[in-house]
């Protein structure tokens, strides 16, 4: 990796101790691969034990979140109705609150997302006046440059006919720094439930047509503390930069002014001026009287790490989650199974080529194609078809597929076993091609477009280790500096529910074989893939105006003339999108 990417990202190139390594108590019982993700984390991050990561246990409540539902095997369109079940599960979760709820995700919810949202306060504020008990809901989202959160439209929104006379209390926030801003999604409530995965809160994307795949899942137990403990980071950061007088000079600027190392918070209550500007923090004694205590006692709990990363948040090298995946790809013996939106960099428009600044993520892809030459491990990876548009959004809305084949995904690893080992021959890097990597975009009934011709998109981040241990999460393996969270679920039982639910039935109805050819693959071994070296603004620059995001109500979008001739690239070329 080059030394401008190691500075922009703050990458420690070897495994150090951090300090003093600590063994998590609730570390027992684990796989190889669990433990390999225990021992590194212990070993480099044990400053954010709890913060960041920590092993701990919960319950995995039916099947795993999967939308569109019930497509894999059929050539039709889902019906527009079909995923309606996924915003009414998540208000309904929310709704359970007594006392505490966390809400993370990149933009805020819109459409039937919203609408479930509202409902579920409702409910809230009414439970408050029931018990007259105070109850605490914090929002959290992502200032996407140029497209910073209107936290008081947010509000506005939400707290839309909530009855008076309630103790509900709610905050919403968003924030960045340089170029990471919240990516994480998930919901914690009361220390005892969790969702968490991939999906956004956006109707567009997942329930009107030519929906993108993605995937989430509910959970019960102690490891939904470690989900409030990750919020709490973000809302000290953003208590701590809105409230000095840096922060609220830096806060008036232009969003769009290029400023490589500003930050950028906001944050709005409700009740307006009746509670404090900022929430308060979660800690276990605020719900230690709940009654659903009783639920982290279930026995049928399974093993879980909770990994993290907050991106430039935080004046240090801890990306936890980073090393903790890497940890996964190592311990690797068997086969390793992946289902990703991509795994190389956004891709300048209409081009083969990365956006300037942007690499292809090599410590990921040495550790892959590491597996596959010493320790002959299998690669299956499912990828999004490049530059998919779900319904009817624009390129700028939505784009998922950064615009590489699986060819191109392919040489890449390929290239990486080539610079690990110089000896290889052209004979076993073919063979390898041939029968340890198998990669595929992803289908319905052997099919990757719907009905109207459009390609269909993918936003999963999950990988399963060895069929034995699987992390299902908010980040990409493709490189972004962004605030992550996601779990690692350390069963084998388990694990194999997930791909007999999730990943099999993709797997068979997406694979054809033709997707990777050999001779493809190794005449592209000498073709540079990178983007070309940037400074850090003109990096921010290129890449800001393709973030995915909702509703535009709730930003405040800032067009400067970069962002226009962005936007005209996409409306000029659609397939380029």
């Amino acid at each position: 990796m080059n030394s401008f990417v190691d500075k922009l990202f703050c990458r420690k190139q070897d495994y150090e101790s951090s300090g003093d390594e600590i063994h998590d108590t609730d570390a027992i019982n684990l796989s190889h691969v669990g433990e390999a993700v225990h021992e590194v984390l212990g070993k480099r991050h044990n400053n954010h034990h709890h913060d960041m990561w920590n092993v701990t246990s919960g319950k995995i409540i039916g099947t795993v979140d999967d939308t569109p539902r019930n497509v894999w095997d059929t050539a039709s369109d889902p019906e527009t109705d079909n995923d309606d079940w996924f915003p009414e599960k998540l208000g309904e979760i929310i709704s359970r609150t007594e006392s505490w709820c966390d809400i993370m995700s990149l933009g805020p919810p819109d459409g039937k997302f919203l609408t479930a949202f509202q409902n579920a306060l409702r409910t809230l504020a009414e439970r408050s006046k029931e018990t007259d008990k105070r109850i605490v809901v914090r929002m959290l989202f992502g200032n996407i440059a140029g497209m910073p959160v209107n936290c008081n439209g947010v509000i506005k929104a939400l707290t839309k006919d909530l009855p008076e006379g309630s103790k509900l209390q709610l905050w919403v926030g968003a924030w960045r720094k340089g170029f990471s801003w919240n990516h994480a999604k998930l919901i914690a409530v009361d220390g005892v439930y969790l969702h968490t995965g991939g999906h956004n809160l956006w109707d567009a994307h997942y329930l009107k047509n030519n929906p993108v795949h993605d995937l989430s899942m509910e959970l019960e137990g102690k490891v939904a503390r470690d989900g409030h403990r990750f919020a709490n980071q973000q809302w000290t950061f953003i208590n701590s930069k809105q409230d000095t007088c840096v922060g609220c000079v830096v806060d008036t600027l232009p969003d769009y002014l290029p400023l490589a190392l500003r930050t950028r918070v906001t944050v709005s209550e409700w009740p307006k001026d009746e509670i404090p500007t900022f929430p308060p923090q979660f800690t276990k004694s605020v719900v230690a009287k709940s009654a659903r205590l009783s639920e982290l006692e279930d026995k049928s709990r399974v093993p879980l790490i909770s990994i993290g990363r907050q991106g430039s948040m935080l004046y240090n090298t801890s990306r936890p989650s980073d090393d903790a995946i890497l940890a996964m790809i190592n311990s690797s013996q068997k086969i390793i199974r992946l289902v990703l939106q991509d795994l190389g960099p956004v891709c300048l428009p209409g081009t083969k080529k990365a956006l300037p600044g942007l690499v292809w993520p090599k410590e990921y892809l040495a550790a892959i194609g590491k597996a596959i030459y010493e320790r002959g491990v299998d690669i299956e990876m499912v990828l999004s078809n490049p530059n998919s548009i779900p319904g009817s959004l624009k390129g700028t809305e939505a784009n998922y597929g950064n615009g590489w084949d699986c060819v191109d995904v392919a040489a890449e690893i390929i290239k990486s076993i080539q610079k690990q080992h110089s000896d290889v021959d052209d004979v076993k890097l073919r063979a390898m091609v041939m029968d340890n990597l198998r990669i595929c975009f992803i289908r319905h009934d052997k099919s990757s477009q719907y009905e109207d011709g459009k390609t269909i998109g993918l936003h999963s981040k999950h990988f399963i280790v060895d069929d034995t241990c699987c992390y299902i999460g908010s980040q990409n393996l493709y490189m972004c500096d962004l605030a992550e969270w996601g779990i690692v679920i350390d069963s084998e039982e388990e694990v194999k529910k997930i791909m007999s639910d999730y990943f099999t039935p993709m797997w068979n109805n997406s694979f054809t074989g033709d997707d990777v050819d050999v001779e493809k693959v190794m005449d592209g071994l000498n073709v540079d893939r990178d983007g070309e070296q940037a400074g850090m603004f003109s990096m921010q620059q290129s890449g800001d105006h393709m973030m995915p995001h909702g509703t535009g109500e709730y930003y405040d979008i800032e067009e400067t003339d970069d962002a226009e001739n962005w936007t005209n690239a996409y409306v000029d070329n659609p397939a380029a999108a």
